[in-house]
């Protein structure tokens, strides 16, 4: 059964599951879609086009499925899709999808800080801890473990790898590929992310494959003569072919 303070908005088109915890001054907007176990604290807004899985925590002030920012939006039918067990904090927003992708997609197990701003046709994976105040501009994808710092601010378009630690206070507009450390002003290749790999059970030579696919990646001035490299002089286990594939993929470029 459902727990619906008397002060909450349930639109009656609304779709919920079971074992939901409703606060005082939520709103839940009609075509909104809603799985089991979530607790939503007081002063939530699930708006139109709402696809929360079970498990997640949501705290006050938060805004799910907005309205586009983006002057191309016409009022498309779209979503904004939110896995299981995430916490989203206070004042976060993410915007539902435009007829670019049509769908905004948050993954699961993601700790997102409050005050922080996923825009319209994000892609974050799952495991992700994202910190306050941070914004992602539209059509960004974050795969998945990434841990991003708070203020940090990303360009439309651009790409965020696994396992990296990025600098909070910092800004990009370019991909940054995965396993490092991005930091500095402008924002550079500052190392490999050694202790989050540590800690997420990576092997020490499979951090030291990565840590050489870098070096080799780098010496080069042509990021394609880099990649030539590490395919001459390293095994291709499946970490190394990732990190060949985002940056031949890379539409923005990476940072360097």
């Amino acid at each position: 059964m459902n727990q619906i303070s008397p002060l909450a908005y349930v639109h009656p088109e609304a779709r919920l599951g079971d074992n939901n915890i409703i606060g005082p001054f939520c709103y839940i907007d009609k075509n909104t879609e809603i799985g089991d176990n979530n607790v939503l604290q007081n002063s939530v807004t699930l708006n139109y086009g709402t696809r929360l899985g079970s498990g997640n925590e949501i705290f006050p002030g938060a805004s799910i499925s907005t309205k586009p920012q983006d002057l191309k939006f016409k009022g498309e039918d779209t979503i904004c899709q939110i896995g299981n067990n995430n916490s989203i904090r206070e004042n976060t927003t993410i915007s539902r999808g435009t007829a670019s992708k049509g769908a905004t997609i948050v993954g699961s197990n993601n700790l997102l800080m409050e005050n922080m701003h996923i825009a319209h046709d994000c892609v974050v994976g799952s495991g992700c801890i994202i910190g306050n105040s941070t914004k992602f501009a539209g059509e960004v994808v974050i795969d998945d473990n990434a841990i991003i710092s708070a203020v940090f601010l990303c360009h439309q378009f651009c790409r965020i790898g696994s396992y990296v630690m990025v600098q909070g206070g910092s800004r990009s507009s370019l991909d940054i590929p995965p396993y490092i450390i991005a930091g500095k002003e402008p924002i550079r290749y500052a190392g490999i992310n050694l202790v989050g790999l540590r800690r997420r059970g990576f092997s020490n030579e499979t951090i030291n494959n990565i840590h050489e696919a870098y070096r080799l990646l780098y010496s080069k001035g042509v990021l394609a003569e880099g990649i030539e490299e590490i395919r001459k002089k390293l095994e291709i286990t499946p970490e190394i072919q990732y990190i060949i594939d985002f940056v031949q993929t890379s539409k923005r470029g990476i940072i360097r």
